[in-house]
């Protein structure tokens, strides 16, 4: 019998805080970007919680704010993902480990020794967040003057996923022998050379790295536009959503699962998990309190330029109590400049009201009260087809994940809705995935590498 379906969960890493002021808190640990200890003690509460899996974003630039309100803010400075994830593994037992590496900046040979090397010293516990690189800026500290364009950089992420998952089949699981008395360290037929040339890259392979404990790590993808729902849909295995309802949240979710459907893949094989911003209590009201605390703890000067950035429009000098100005959508913004547009016209938004409502999720739905508001939250979006789980945003840190932890999932284990304890070793098990097949399964010619 099918066990019940259940709520996947990840615990979404953040220097010092997610709430644009939760480092002013006088309970926040403000360093904890910088502070690797404090890293340790996050991985290991969520590892407590029994998250799915930490998930650490990350950027190749610094907010572009002007030099005051940038000094107001702390994500300006943070430990490299991958570095911070590797050190992290041997300190936790379960829990994934995903990071962001982007596909226009990078290498996708790089790519794929680094994850399948994270999934090695991990014992099969390592994702990949796919990114395009939304912020312009990076293309500066890649000797360009100017970003991709959107068309191009998608077509490149499609050409450079294919190149890593084939390059992460360069070793069959059976290829090392080991075998002392014959000499033969490999079986060179169960080593393959992908040899790849297409639009944007020429790479020949094989990977220096053996096959990954879960046959390949897991692929995350976070895109709300045409061009992202369609590559989570053709490569995706987690994705990541910002919905402001649970009817965007629907449409989104049936949209992409059908997209896979299409493409011959089971829509089981990807799990949707909109963002989730929790304040929560044991009383509503003392979950608001929490709130307000930080709601007034939000410089205007920060929250303008937090605002302008997500709407793709600079609003220095506009009357924060005024309305939000309607912006135009036609010139290539990110899909959430839309959201937010919309969201404040339909309710009659200030600017003022729009950035406090952003401040703790940064576009992700936002839910303030107690453990009871909070799961029947959670089970209505996934009772109804608007998620998989949750990409949960702690405010800051440690408090906000600690009563989450102590709260919230006690409630969903009550409901029967999350597990009660880690049902396998590697991340594909935890999250319910397949392990992939190589494509050279049951080839009856076997690649030879020419040395």
């Amino acid at each position: 019998m099918k066990p019940a379906r259940q709520i996947k969960l990840g615990m979404f890493l953040r220097p010092a805080a997610h709430h644009i002021a939760g480092w002013r808190h006088p309970d926040a640990w403000a360093d904890g970007g910088l502070n690797f200890a404090k890293y340790v003690e996050m991985a290991k509460n969520a590892e407590r919680g029994l998250f799915d899996l930490m998930f650490s974003a990350d950027a190749l630039t610094g907010e572009r704010y002007d030099r005051d309100t940038l000094s107001r803010t702390s994500y300006v400075a943070w430990i490299e993902p991958m570095s911070l994830l590797t050190a992290l593994a041997p300190l936790t037992q379960h829990i994934g480990l995903v990071c962001t590496a982007t596909t226009t900046y990078d290498e996708p040979y790089h790519i794929a020794r680094r994850f399948a090397s994270l999934d090695l010293i991990s014992g099969g516990r390592s994702g990949w967040n796919l990114v395009t690189s939304a912020n312009t800026s990076e293309a500066q500290n890649f000797s360009r003057d100017e970003h991709l364009s959107k068309p191009e950089r998608y077509r490149r992420a499609h050409e450079f996923v294919d190149i890593v998952r084939g390059l992460w089949d360069t070793w069959d699981d059976d290829a090392f022998l080991f075998d002392k008395q014959e000499g033969r360290f490999y079986d060179p037929d169960r080593r393959h050379v992908l040899d790849h040339k297409g639009e944007f890259f020429h790479v020949r392979g094989p990977l220096t790295v053996s096959r990954s404990p879960q046959g390949q790590p897991v692929i995350v993808q976070a895109g709300a536009s045409d061009d992202g729902r369609q590559l989570a849909a053709e490569t995706a295995e987690v994705v990541f959503c910002a919905h402001q309802t649970i009817d965007g949240a629907r449409e989104y979710y049936g949209d992409v699962k059908a997209r896979m459907a299409r493409h011959g893949r089971d829509p089981d094989h990807l799990k949707v998990m909109p963002g989730l911003s929790v304040f929560v209590a044991p009383s509503r009201q003392e979950a608001q309190d929490k709130f307000e605390q930080l709601q007034n703890l939000v410089s205007p000067e920060v929250g303008v330029a937090l605002l302008s950035k997500y709407i793709a429009w600079d609003l220095t000098g506009c009357d924060v109590d005024g309305p939000v100005p309607v912006v135009p959508q036609d010139r290539g913004a990110p899909t959430r400049s839309a959201l937010l547009s919309d969201t404040a016209r339909a309710e009659g938004l200030t600017i003022r009201q729009l950035y406090q409502r952003i401040a703790g999720g940064r576009g992700h739905y936002q839910i303030v009260g107690s453990p009871k508001d909070v799961v029947d939250m959670m089970e209505h979006w996934f009772a109804e087809g608007g998620a998989d789980g949750f990409n949960v945003l702690p405010p800051f840190f440690p408090n906000s994940l600690d009563d989450f932890i102590n709260l919230v999932i006690p409630e969903l284990q009550r409901r029967g809705l999350y597990r009660l304890a880690y049902e396998g070793k590697t991340l594909r098990e935890n999250l319910e995935l397949p392990r992939p097949i190589s494509r050279y399964a049951g080839s009856a010619t076997r690649s030879r590498a020419a040395e």
